[in-house]
């Protein structure tokens, strides 16, 4: 779609299937249509097996009245949770102690470092979901991360998007029945956690967001309100949750990691900046603003990986003349993130690892307005504040700590920054070397 983009313009349509969509291409085209018209590209289109699996529900595939429920009911749940504050910081500072411990065990021997991500990054997200945090070896929670791994990458794998197009050829495809079991699975022991939940429940000592949806839930009975608090509203919000909260992170954090032995001069001003700023100390979110140089790693790292190319899809809530198009009242949009990610009108060198980006010509840390990874308007990513502070506390903790190499036999020049094909895109599989500094 970038390739049509170049030939075509911000603007243009394009049928797969039976389905009709708009593409939109640019910083200027993306932001306009998704800010400055945020209510008229508020929605989400009707795509096969989303609907298969939220059925309606939840936050990231639901519609109207619902999703304006589930989503203010969510983002107060994490704020009071911690989102942005010292409790959650705390918690992911704890996390990142036993993350070290489990870097440690490999005693600089090469390793893959997908579960172990996962598995620090998802116990932050467990942690307000639950109230609890799992040991990284525990069956359960290894389960659980492999099914939110599997149908995240699957989702954007050929045979899934073929399904979606041509959904009465499911029979042909098949992927799409493995989705399926992965959610009934899933499903159901989301659904075994909160009826325990609701077993010990006590509203004056709400503990997680589960706990919080369940009081909420028994307020509505008891005043026979109409309501979205329903068992299926939870289960859904549940789900996309731990999926949203998990993948991103800890993909972003694997490409960071990858890209620190790629170019060890980065990592080594990196490590510099830690030493001199922080110490031996533990890393700290107000850490950051004195730390230009790795908040513009940070941010690079998330601009290179563009981890969410195509963005999650939009559908228009009205008619809208956009750019000279008409565009009718549902139809699919695609406002291709990478595009804004990678617009040459904004960046110098789009295509290249550059932390620069984000400085100015004194070091200081720059914003820059096309940094989109988060996406932008009505939809936008609702745990961007909590995501911010994982990846600050995770990557400083680390560097601190560790060198990153690749193993013996493989050079800097051998390391593939070839994507990994899914609805998020992470890093080929790769071993790394955490060498403990001395």
């Amino acid at each position: 779609m970038l390739e049509l983009s170049k030939v075509y313009g911000p603007v243009f349509r394009i049928q797969l299937g039976f389905q009709k969509m708009v593409v939109l291409a640019g910083y200027k085209t993306v932001k306009e249509a998704l800010v400055n018209h945020a209510d008229a590209f508020a929605e989400r289109p009707k795509i096969q097996l989303s609907d298969e699996i939220s059925e309606g529900f939840g936050i990231l595939f639901s519609h109207g009245e619902n999703w304006k429920v589930m989503r203010r009911f969510t983002l107060s749940a994490l704020r009071d949770y911690g989102m942005g504050k010292r409790t959650i910081e705390d918690k992911i500072s704890e996390e990142c102690k036993v993350l070290i411990k489990a870097f440690e065990s490999y005693e600089g021997q090469p390793f893959e470092n997908t579960t172990i991500m996962n598995s620090a990054v998802g116990n932050i997200i467990v942690s307000i979901i639950l109230g609890k945090r799992y040991q990284y070896e525990d069956p359960t929670f290894q389960r659980l991360i492999k099914l939110v791994n599997e149908n995240v990458q699957l989702a954007g794998s050929p045979p899934v998007l073929l399904y979606n197009m041509f959904p009465m050829f499911g029979f042909l495809f098949g992927v799409h029945t493995k989705v399926l079991n992965n959610k009934k699975e899933l499903f159901g022991f989301i659904k075994t956690t909160f009826i325990e939940h609701l077993k010990a429940l006590d509203e004056n000592d709400q503990r997680s967001l589960i706990d919080s949806f369940l009081v909420r839930q028994a307020e509505e009975k008891k005043n026979k309100a109409e309501s979205y608090f329903h068992n299926e509203n939870l289960t859904v919000v549940v789900n996309n949750l731990f999926a949203a909260g998990m993948d991103t992170t800890s993909t972003t954090l694997r490409w960071a990691m990858l890209l620190m032995m790629k170019y060890p001069d980065i990592q080594n001003k990196v490590y510099e900046e830690i030493s001199r700023i922080i110490g031996s100390a533990q890393p700290r979110i107000e850490h950051r603003t004195k730390m230009p140089y790795t908040d513009a790693v940070i941010h690079e790292v998330q601009r290179f990986a563009d981890i969410v190319p195509a963005n999650v899809a939009r559908a228009t809530t009205v008619d809208i003349t956009f750019k000279g198009f008409f565009i009718p009242k549902g139809t699919h949009i695609v406002p291709l993130l990478t595009s804004v990610l990678h617009d040459e009108s904004q960046w110098e060198k789009p295509y290249e690892f550059y932390p620069e980006h984000f400085l100015d010509s004194e070091g200081k840390f720059v914003k820059r307005d096309a940094f989109m990874p988060f996406s932008a308007g009505r939809r936008i990513c609702l745990g961007e504040t909590l995501a911010k502070m994982e990846l600050f506390l995770f990557f400083t903790s680390l560097l601190q700590r560790f060198t990153f190499q690749p193993p013996c036999g493989i050079s800097k020049e051998d390391l593939d920054l070839t994507p990994a094909i899914g609805f998020t895109t992470p890093p080929m599989p790769y071993k790394l070397c955490a060498l403990p500094r001395s």
